[in-house]
């Protein structure tokens, strides 16, 4: 568990420049799934010499779901960006390990929620810096001490 989070509510310190470092992580995690995702549909398109292109336009959504369950499930509490950042994220009501399907929702509500913009001004009115994406899915993301 981490140092900065106690009991069940992140302290102060834990909360510094949480936002910032959230965009920074998520820029380094988009290029890291789509890079994925580029080598998948190379690979996938020679294999089956181009027939599926037509099936891989939801490609990139799936990967992106399992890479933030996976990532986020895992011991280190984030994924590779979240960790260049010194972020993690636990559950909100215990600081515990998320289970892969609150990691897996938390990424999706978080991609979904780009088709209504207006959701990530609720970080700025919630004392913990959390996003609507966090609290549906029950995550606080704070630093890593």
């Amino acid at each position: 568990m981490s140092q900065a989070y106690i009991g069940a509510r992140p302290g102060r310190d834990a909360l510094a420049g949480v936002r910032t470092r959230r965009l920074m992580a998520l820029a380094v995690d988009f290029v890291i799934v789509s890079v994925v995702v580029g080598v998948l549909y190379v690979l996938l398109g020679v294999v089956t010499l181009g027939l599926s292109f037509f099936f891989l336009p939801p490609l990139w959504p799936i990967v992106a779901f399992f890479y933030n369950g996976m990532s986020l499930s895992s011991a280190r509490r984030a994924t590779p960006g979240m960790r260049a950042m010194d972020l993690e994220a636990s559950m909100a009501d215990n600081g515990a390990t998320p289970p892969f399907l609150n990691a897996a929702a938390h990424g999706a509500f978080f991609y979904l929620s780009w088709f209504l913009p207006l959701v990530f001004l609720v970080t700025l009115v919630d004392s913990e810096k959390r996003f609507l994406h966090d609290i549906l899915s029950g995550l606080v993301v704070t630093r890593r001490r």
